[in-house]
């Protein structure tokens, strides 16, 4: 990159990519990086899953246009095995694949389902202490009417890997409201070296998975797994919540957006008009369209129907009030 500091050196980038919609999404998240860092310095790996016991079906993107895209658009493909998630657990892939990156080299993860909207050289990262996405509701703990507390349920996890848990607090918020306590959103994280990252991540959730503490007893950690351990990784390895200026990622620079419809119905207009511009050229038009969603939303405009139903300046607070209207309008699509 043109713009680099001490702390912002040369980085690698990783996202999953498999069999269905996730590579019609790395497509996206490619184009978007191509098109708003045309001099990133490092690489673009594509990391997939292979077959086994692990997967009901083979995982991979098979040979075709749309492999063949991803390659044009600056990515390599590397490949990983799961030994421990897969088909029971697919967002293990984003713990399990880090062992296919090259050891200490720099890296930061993303979701596929993310456009880089802005200049990654302008993002301070400190790769030594690494953090991830804020971009958050509460959406873990789930709490019962007679059961622990946020507190309670936190520290049972800090105490069972020896981590201080009183000064992973952020203070700045009072005690039981959630966002007092170390939770993140997946959908970035960062460090210098993806493979000791990795071999803790699954540490950690493995042991959690299988030895829970007894005060998560309630707790549902089917879809959360990996945001239960991550806070635990990012401490261990002396990270924490504010390692980067707030705004740049999940803001100017990133935007996870998660599905499209949301995209439309709550993103920037620089999201929109970006997402637009990249899926315009014919060569990508005609293998994005392999996409129902893609297909409907961009280009036969359901998308722009979508964000005619929201006052930008007055959004619901709940996305769920979101999802809502968009299901009511008939627009909703995954």
């Amino acid at each position: 990159m043109a713009k680099k500091s001490a702390k912002n050196s040369t980085f690698n980038i990783m996202i999953v990519v498999q069999d269905g919609h996730l590579a019609y999404e790395a497509a996206l998240f490619a184009a978007s990086l191509r098109h708003t860092n045309p001099d990133f310095a490092g690489k673009l790996y594509y990391a997939e899953p292979m077959p086994g016991p692990l997967w009901k079906a083979d995982p991979r993107l098979p040979q075709g246009e749309l492999r063949d895209l991803l390659i044009e658009l600056g990515g390599e493909f590397i490949q990983f095995e799961n030994r421990v998630f897969g088909q029971s657990y697919p967002y293990g892939n984003k713990i399990e694949a880090l062992a296919a990156m090259p050891k200490g080299e720099n890296f930061v993860f993303f979701d596929t389902d993310t456009l880089i909207t802005g200049d990654l050289a302008n993002v301070p990262f400190d790769f030594s202490r690494p953090s991830a996405s804020l971009r958050r509701e509460n959406t873990w703990p789930q709490l019962e009417l007679y059961g622990l507390g946020y507190g309670a349920t936190w520290k049972s996890l800090y105490d069972k890997f020896d981590l201080d848990f009183d000064s992973a607090l952020d203070l700045n918020h009072p005690d039981e409201y959630w966002r007092r306590y170390p939770y993140y959103n997946a959908g970035y994280f960062f460090y210098k070296c993806p493979q000791q990252f990795g071999v803790r991540f699954l540490e950690y959730a493995k042991a959690i998975r299988d030895d829970a503490p007894p005060e998560l007893i309630c707790q549902v950690l089917d879809t959360w797994l990996d945001q239960v351990a991550l806070p635990l990784v990012i401490y261990s390895f002396g990270g924490g919540k504010h390692t980067l200026p707030r705004g740049l990622l999940d803001g100017d620079i990133s935007c996870h957006y998660r599905m499209l419809p949301l995209l439309y119905a709550r993103e920037g207009t620089h999201v929109v008009d970006l997402l637009e511009e990249i899926t315009a050229p014919n060569k990508l038009k005609k293998v994005l369209k392999g996409s129902n969603v893609i297909k409907r939303m961009i280009y036969q405009g359901r998308g722009r129907k979508t964000r005619d139903l929201f006052d930008q300046n007055n959004l619901p607070r709940k996305e769920q009030a979101i999802r809502n209207r968009i299901k009511k309008a008939g627009f909703w699509m995954r």
